[in-house]
């Protein structure tokens, strides 16, 4: 049984008729569910009422988990390609909702009817645990031994030949799989599940995102660190993580002992500030880092860069005086304000208080959620209270962020907590000459770099701004007898440090236009006989508009809307 499960602000689906010759006789024309758990099901090959209960149970226990009040099981026959008989199928998932209500434990299950074509529409929430594929099988202790024989037997030789890229054909054209795939930007390989390959044309906007970044953390007063990917599960122990996120780790079972790949950067951030004793007067001491980190729950497979088990986000923590708070938050309010400003996307804020699965007494949940309450207030900052959906360790700011087709993604985070420097025994000397207890601000900006990327692709839909594209200019040479020409202007675009490209092939102009146009740079440039005779270029912008330029002049214009970093071209 394979399922995709996923935590929703919203589903509905509408009958349009049955697509199989067994299907489930259903009273109403559809259905629809707020805040609800949504199990996209499908029933396998050799698949029972057992395999069935085991999928309700974990439903049930990641439903209580979050505070979600609906479960939706709807059968989706395209996660597999090993499907059951449809009367097998159809009497499974019968038994698979009859069983979740009788031990919904209040609870409401819902279902859509088997064999029916339906138009399905779903909101999906934007929390790191929003989406999960899961697998279920019934499997025998011999049969576990014997695959992890035949495992063992592999892991020494792998026959590339059957290694292949995950197959993104029929996604819609404004997907940012389709675009990365046409532009070359990255992909994804059935060796590395869920993790993402990179290519140089990818990587560029990757890396520029990144300087970015640096550069504005150290506007704001960052300092960058960086710590072991691998730490001893102790060190989750003593956070909570292991406690509250053990089943979203990679654990490693080593001669150096037990091992996690670490999931965020906190703790590990942690160890750094408890190196050595400090003064009120160093506070605040903010940090930067952009490691990868390791999330085993995660389903990339099916959502690209938006769900990646490896992944970087540009996270920050902030060690503060108590009395520090409001000043920190106000700063980093601007700051998401000035980054997200860059990008010409809007955002709206949510302030998320204590979930019931939490650390710490009420009193210091109350203290936190209070001071951000008041900061953006302080601030004129509009927002809506989000009930129960915090941090385990603490109440936080999320913003959801608006892209160019008004979709929101919840991106940018500001979390205050108590309870990590509690548990850690963080301490700093006061001006009174005692140890007090600072408090961390957890925040990232952009949130995951892998999700941002995607959700950036998807907004400019490929035409980045210039700082970003990874070609900047495209050099088109008309004819043989102007490439010598061309290969000048190329040479001065390179010395210039610009991201340039050359076509000088012998193909027709107007293909190598048009090819042109489909990379998506920002700018061609045309060379033929009457700019080699005048020393000149035709530059053509995104607009389809042209303009004749010296080299100089163009090279100087694009240089400043590059580090100027402005959406609009120099004409």
């Amino acid at each position: 049984m394979k399922i995709l499960q996923l935590d929703v602000n919203s589903v509905k689906f509408e009958l349009v008729k049955p697509e199989a010759s067994v299907y489930e006789e259903y009273k109403d024309k559809g259905g629809s569910a707020e805040n609800a758990l949504l199990l996209l099901t499908s029933v396998e090959k050799g698949d029972s009422n057992s395999i069935a209960e085991n999928a309700v149970r974990d439903a049930l226990k990641f439903a209580k988990k979050q505070g979600v009040k609906k479960i939706v099981i709807y059968p989706f026959a395209h996660l597999s390609s090993n499907l059951s008989g449809l009367d097998d199928a159809m009497g499974i998932l019968k038994h698979m909702c009859e069983f979740a209500e009788k031990n919904s434990e209040g609870i409401e299950i819902m279902h859509a009817p088997f064999g029916w074509n339906k138009k399905l529409s779903i909101e999906i929430k934007g929390h790191p645990l929003a989406e999960e594929a899961k697998s279920y099988a019934e499997t025998s202790e011999e049969e576990t031994e014997e695959k992890a024989g035949a495992h063992r037997k592999k892991e020494k030789k792998v026959d590339l030949s059957i290694v292949k890229k995950s197959d993104w054909s029929g996604l819609p054209k404004e997907d940012h799989r389709t675009i990365g795939e046409e532009m070359d930007l990255y992909s994804f390989q059935e060796i590395s599940p869920a993790m993402v390959y990179w290519h140089p044309k990818g990587w560029i906007i990757y890396q520029e995102l990144v300087k970015f970044l640096r550069e504005k953390e150290a506007e704001y007063g960052y300092r960058e660190l960086s710590t072991p990917s691998m730490a001893n599960i102790a060190l989750w122990h003593v956070s909570g993580h292991y406690e509250h996120y053990r089943d979203n780790m990679f654990s490693i079972d080593s001669a150096l002992g037990d091992l996690g790949l670490k999931p965020m950067n906190c703790p590990s951030t942690i160890m750094i500030y408890r190196s050595r004793k400090w003064s009120y007067k160093e506070l605040p001491f903010r940090t930067a880092i952009f490691d990868r980190i390791y999330r085993s729950e995660l389903s990339g497979a099916v959502t690209g860069l938006f769900r990646v088990k490896e992944l970087t986000q540009d996270d920050g923590h902030l060690f503060v005086r108590e009395d520090q708070i409001g000043d920190e938050v106000k700063l980093l309010l601007k700051m998401v304000n000035d980054i997200y400003n860059t990008f010409g996307m809007k955002y709206t804020a949510k302030l998320s208080t204590m979930p019931d699965d939490h650390m710490g007494t009420v009193e210091f949940w109350d203290k936190a959620t209070g001071l951000l309450k008041k900061a953006l207030d302080v601030n004129g900052i509009k927002y809506e209270i989000k009930e129960k959906e915090g941090a385990f360790y603490g109440p936080k700011i999320d913003f959801d962020v608006f892209d160019s087709q008004e979709r929101a993604w919840q991106l940018a985070t500001i979390q205050l907590d108590y309870q990590l420097p509690q548990r850690f025994k963080l301490s700093y000397t006061g001006e009174d000459g005692k140890e007090h207890m600072p408090v961390m601000i957890h925040r990232a900006i952009l949130g995951s770099l892998e999700r941002f990327i995607g959700v950036m692709v998807e907004h400019y839909q490929g035409k980045f701004p210039t700082w970003l594209a990874p070609v900047q200019a495209r050099i088109i040479s008309v004819s043989e007898k102007s490439n010598k020409y061309a290969e000048e202007i190329y040479s001065e675009f390179k010395k210039g440090k610009l991201r340039a490209e050359l076509d000088a092939s012998d193909r027709k102009i107007d293909y190598k236009i048009r090819e042109g146009i489909m990379s998506k740079a920002p700018y061609l440039i045309v060379i033929g006989e009457k700019e080699q005779a005048a020393r000149e270029i035709t530059v053509r912008n995104r607009k389809a508009v042209q303009k004749k330029f010296k080299v100089p002049d163009f090279v100087k214009g694009l240089r400043d809307e590059i580090e100027s970093r402005s959406g609009e071209q120099i004409f």
